[in-house]
């Protein structure tokens, strides 16, 4: 059964581009994408990455303080928000 990928949203390209160096840093398989239209954010860029790999890229944004607007589950057509 295939996972489907998490996303990562933003309120500002700046975090948007330091998480990005700080989860490649961490050898955390991400993808750039454009934020999907269902969710809400100040920021047109948002960040991919496995659902097996939720741990370390939580750990990662506590951490390192990445201010956040959410991390997201596609379920159907619609995105879930996952607790930090």
């Amino acid at each position: 059964m295939r996972m489907e990928p998490m996303l990562i949203a933003f309120d500002s390209t700046q975090q948007a581009l330091r998480a990005e160096m700080l989860l490649e840093y961490a050898e955390i398989e991400i993808d750039i994408r454009p934020t999907p239209k269902e969710i809400t954010a100040g920021c047109a860029l948002s960040i991919e990455f496995p659902q097996d790999q939720l741990d370390e890229v939580k750990r990662t944004i506590i951490t390192e303080k990445v201010e956040i607007r959410g991390i997201y589950l596609k379920n159907g057509d619609r995105y879930d928000n996952i607790a930090l």
